[in-house]
């Protein structure tokens, strides 16, 4: 079983400033984070493209009560991004305790942040991170 995009080439291209994602052949739809089928069809034909890193909220949550190892509070959202699919990351740059739900529906430009690992996980990892567009 071969994985076009692996998460360690999807976290390696995140940190370098690249989001990558992968293209259905058959239907055309985006995937992202990387899998190894499509997630509309479930073909294994697909290609690696660079994704826009552009969105808008959908919804979101404060998170004031963090797992360990993770300092509250904090911003979780979702957003459609331009090509389609909906991915998980954090509102950066935003103050949680003014967070309200004028949000949705916000402009945002995706980048990245360094998860430090801890005792439950294998290292450190990437999360995705939105910032809001001016």
């Amino acid at each position: 079983m071969e994985y076009k995009l692996t998460y360690e080439k999807y976290k390696e291209a995140l940190i370098g400033g690249k989001f990558l994602g992968l293209k259905c052949n058959k239907c055309g739809a985006y995937t992202v984070p990387p899998k190894k089928v499509c997630l509309e069809c479930t073909s294994e034909d697909m290609d690696i493209v660079e994704i826009s890193g552009k969105g808008e909220i959908r919804t979101f949550t404060v998170i004031r009560v963090p797992p360990e190892g993770f300092e509250g509070p904090y911003i979780v959202g979702m957003v459609e991004l331009d090509e389609g699919p909906w991915v998980m990351g954090n509102i950066v740059d935003l103050d949680p305790d003014k967070a309200g739900m004028d949000l949705i529906g916000k402009k945002v430009t995706t980048g990245h942040k360094v998860v430090k690992g801890d005792k439950f996980s294998a290292g450190d990892g990437v999360a995705l991170a939105f910032s809001l567009q001016d």
